[in-house]
C-alpha cells in the first residue's frame, strides 16, 4: 500500500481538508492544521503512510520555491526603500543576535561552531504564517507593534536567501549520494563554474527586465487564463531547472526573479496563478513533516526536548525583547513584539532538511530540531493567547490602528475595474484629484501604455479572489466597476460583497435593463454609461435652438435628476410588463409637467441671465461706444 503514490497523495489530501479547518476554527492556524494532520497519519499516528515519502515529499518541496518566487515578487524596490531602517536595522539585528546567541548556547553544551552556526541561523526563523494570520485576525497588523512584527519577518524572509548558500559551506562531513559521478556544470573547473552561476543569475535578471514583459504581453493577448497560468508555471519550472544545473538552490533563483518581476504589471496576475498550486504544495510539505517528526526521540530525551522548546522560546523572546526597545517601542509593545516571534517558523523545516541532506547537521540532530520547532510553533498560538488575556489588560492601553496613509504597506484607496472608456475617465479624474487609485484591466497592451504614464496599472481578471487580494481590497474604501461586460460585472460584485464587504461599489451597466437589476439586488450606486453623454447632447442641442444656457442647462438637470430617480422607481416593477408600462408612462408624463413648469416660470418671470447674454451684450456696448468716438 505504501508504494502506490496515488493512494499516499489521497491520504495526505484527505488528512489536509479533514485536519485544517478543525485547526483554524480551534484558532491554530493552518500551517498547524498541516503539521498535525501530518503526526496522525504518520509512523507514529495512524501509520497510513511510511516515514518519508519520497516521491510525495519531493514533490511538495517543489512548493518552497514557488514560495519564495512569490515573497520575491512582493518585496518591490520602492517598498523596501520606504522600510529600510525597520527592515535593516529591527530585522537584522533580531536575525543576528539570535543567531549568535543560540551558536553560543549551542557550543558551550559542546557542538562544533559550523553545526552551531547553522543552528543558530535556522532558529532566528520565525514563522510568517502563523503570526501574519493571527494579526490579521486580532486587528493588530496595523498598529504600531504589528508593523514592527511585519518588518521582522520581512527582513526574515530576505535573509533565507542567503542562509540557502551559506549552509551546504558550513558542511562538517560528506554526505552520501546516489547520484553517481558528477554531470554538466560540476564537471567543470571552480572558476568556470563560477562563471555558470554569474551568466545564470544575468540572464534572469535580463530575462525579467527585458524579455518577460513582452512575452507576457503577448499571452495576455491570446485572452486564455490556462495559458497564463501555463506560462506563470513554465517560468517558476524552468528558472528552477537552470539553477540546479549551475549547482544552485531553484529557490534562489525563483527569488531573484520574484524581485525582478515585482513592480511588473503582471504582478498580481502572477501571484494570482501561483497562489494556488504553492498552497497545495506547501500544505503537503508540512504535512511531511508532521509526518517524519521522530517521537521516539521525543519519548526518550522528553525532558531534553522541552528544555530545548523552553530555552529557545525565552531566548529568541528576549532578543527581541531588546531589539524592540532598542528601537524605541513601548514596553507593551516589546512584550507583544516578542510574544508573537519567539516561535521558530516554517521555513526552519526548509533550512533543517538542507542542512541535514548537505551534511552540516546529523541526522539525530536535524530530528531533535525537527521536534523543537514544530513544539514551538504549537505553542505560539497559546502564548499569544496568554499574552491577550492576562499580560495585555495589565499593561497600557491596547495599541491604537495607525492611519492607512502611515502604514508602510497600505494600497490605494479607490480600485477601477476596467479602463476603457468610462473606467479611464474616472481614473484620471481621481488623480488629478491626488486620490490613490489601483488598475486592473485584461488588456495587456492598455496596461503596458497605463504604467508608461505613470498610473498603478495591473493585468488580471479582477473577478478572482487573489487579484483583488492582491490589489489591497481588504484596505481599499472604494470598487469601481467599470468593465464592458455585465456579466462580469455581476461576478465581481458577487465576489466583493462577500469577501470585502466593507467595500463602497460605485457601478457603471450599459443601460437601464441592467440597472434594474442591480438595483433589485441592493447595488445602489448604479450609473448608466449613456446618460452624461446623451443629457450633454442635449443641452447642446437646447442651446442650437435659441434657449438660454440657463434654461437648458436647468432642464437638463432637473431631467436628469427626475429620470434617475424613475429608474429606482421602476426597478421594482421590472419584471412585471403591464405594471412597468403602466408606471413608465406615468413617470414620462411627471417629466413632461415638471419641464412645462419650468419653461412657464422662464417665459414668465425671467429672473435670471447667463453669462452668455452678458457677453454678447458688453461686445454689443463695446462696439457702439468705439463708433461713437469715431463720429467725433
Amino acid at each position: 500500500m505504501h508504494d502506490n503514490v496515488l493512494l499516499q497523495a489521497f491520504i495526505y489530501l484527505a488528512a489536509a481538508v479533514a485536519a485544517v479547518p478543525l485547526a483554524r476554527r480551534l484558532g491554530m492556524g493552518a500551517v498547524l492544521g498541516y503539521l498535525l494532520a501530518g503526526i496522525a497519519i504518520g509512523p507514529f499516528g495512524l501509520h497510513l503512510v511510511p516515514d518519508g515519502s519520497e516521491d510525495v515529499l519531493h514533490a511538495a518541496e517543489f512548493g518552497v520555491v514557488m514560495m519564495l518566487f512569490l515573497i520575491g515578487l512582493e518585496l518591490r524596490p520602492s517598498m523596501l526603500w520606504r522600510m529600510r531602517v525597520a527592515v535593516l536595522g529591527l530585522g537584522g539585528a533580531q536575525i543576528l543576535g539570535t543567531a549568535a546567541l543560540a551558536a553560543i548556547m549551542a557550543i558551550v553544551v559542546g557542538s562544533g561552531w559550523k553545526p552551531a552556526v547553522a543552528t543558530g541561523l535556522i532558529l532566528a526563523m520565525s514563522s510568517t504564517a502563523i503570526v501574519l494570520q493571527s494579526l490579521a485576525e486580532a486587528g493588530r497588523l496595523r498598529t504600531d507593534a504589528g508593523q514592527r512584527v511585519f518588518s521582522i519577518l520581512l527582513a526574515q524572509d530576505i535573509a533565507v536567501i542567503p542562509i540557502l548558500a551559506v549552509l551546504p559551506l558550513l558542511a562538517t562531513h560528506a554526505v552520501s549520494s546516489g547520484a553517481g559521478e558528477a554531470h554538466g556544470v560540476a564537471t567543470l573547473p571552480g572558476w568556470q563554474q563560477a562563471l555558470a552561476v554569474l551568466a545564470a543569475v544575468g540572464a534572469i535578471v535580463g530575462a525579467g527586465r527585458y524579455l518577460l514583459r513582452p512575452v507576457f504581453r503577448a499571452i495576455a493577448r491570446t485572452h486564455l487564463r490556462e495559458v497564463f497560468t501555463a506560462t506563470a508555471l513554465l517560468l517558476v519550472v524552468g528558472i528552477a531547472l537552470l539553477m540546479q544545473v549551475v549547482g544552485l538552490s531553484p529557490a534562489l533563483g525563483t527569488f531573484l526573479a520574484g524581485v525582478v518581476l515585482a513592480d511588473s504589471e503582471y504582478r498580481h496576475e502572477l501571484e494570482g496563478d501561483i497562489e494556488p498550486f504553492k498552497g497545495l504544495l506547501l500544505g503537503l510539505f508540512f504535512i511531511s513533516v508532521g509526518a517524519g517528526i521522530d517521537f521516539l526521540l521525543v519519548a526518550r530525551t522528553p525532558g531534553t526536548i522541552l528544555g530545548l522548546v523552553v530555552g529557545v522560546l525565552a531566548l529568541k523572546g528576549l532578543v527581541l525583547y531588546a531589539v524592540a526597545r532598542t528601537f524605541r517601542s513601548t514596553h507593551a509593545d516589546g512584550l507583544f513584539v516578542a510574544t508573537a516571534l519567539c516561535q521558530v517558523g516554517e521555513f526552519a523545516f526548509v533550512l533543517l532538511a538542507l542542512a541535514r541532506t548537505s551534511g552540516v547537521l546529523t541526522d539525530g540532530e536535524s530530528g531533535r530540531l525537527v521536534a523543537v520547532v514544530a513544539l514551538s510553533m504549537l505553542a505560539t498560538p497559546l502564548l499569544l493567547l496568554a499574552y491577550t488575556r492576562f499580560l495585555e489588560p495589565r499593561l497600557a492601553a491596547p495599541a491604537v490602528a495607525r492611519p492607512a496613509d502611515e502604514v508602510a504597506d497600505a494600497h490605494a484607496p479607490v480600485i477601477v475595474a476596467g479602463f476603457g472608456r468610462v473606467g479611464s475617465t474616472i481614473g484620471r479624474l481621481l488623480r488629478a484629484s491626488g486620490v490613490g487609485t489601483t488598475v486592473l484591466d485584461l488588456d495587456g497592451d492598455r496596461i503596458e501604455l497605463l504604467r508608461r504614464l505613470g498610473l498603478e496599472a495591473y493585468y488580471g481578471d479582477a473577478t478572482r479572489l487573489e487579484l483583488l487580494t492582491a490589489a489591497g481590497a481588504a484596505t481599499a474604501k472604494v470598487l469601481v466597476l467599470a468593465v464592458d461586460d455585465f456579466s462580469v460585472t455581476q461576478r465581481l460584485i458577487e465576489v466583493a460583497r462577500r469577501h470585502f464587504p466593507h467595500l463602497a461599489l460605485v457601478v457603471r451597466v450599459p443601460d437601464r435593463a441592467e440597472a434594474y437589476v442591480l438595483i433589485n439586488d441592493g447595488v445602489t450606486d448604479v450609473h448608466r454609461e449613456t446618460t452624461g453623454t446623451a443629457c450633454d447632447m442635449g443641452f447642446a442641442t437646447l442651446r442650437a435652438l435659441g434657449y438660454r444656457a440657463f434654461q437648458a442647462r436647468r432642464a437638463v438637470q432637473a431631467f436628469r435628476a427626475h429620470d434617475e430617480q424613475g429608474v429606482r422607481v421602476l426597478a421594482g416593477s421590472s419584471g412585471d410588463e403591464a405594471s412597468y408600462v403602466r408606471a413608465a408612462r406615468a413617470r414620462i408624463a411627471e417629466t413632461e409637467q415638471l419641464i412645462a413648469a419650468l419653461d412657464f416660470v422662464d417665459r414668465h418671470f425671467d429672473l435670471a441671465w447667463d453669462n452668455t447674454t452678458l457677453r454678447d451684450e458688453a461686445e454689443s456696448r463695446a462696439e457702439l461706444d468705439a463708433a461713437i468716438d469715431a463720429t467725433r
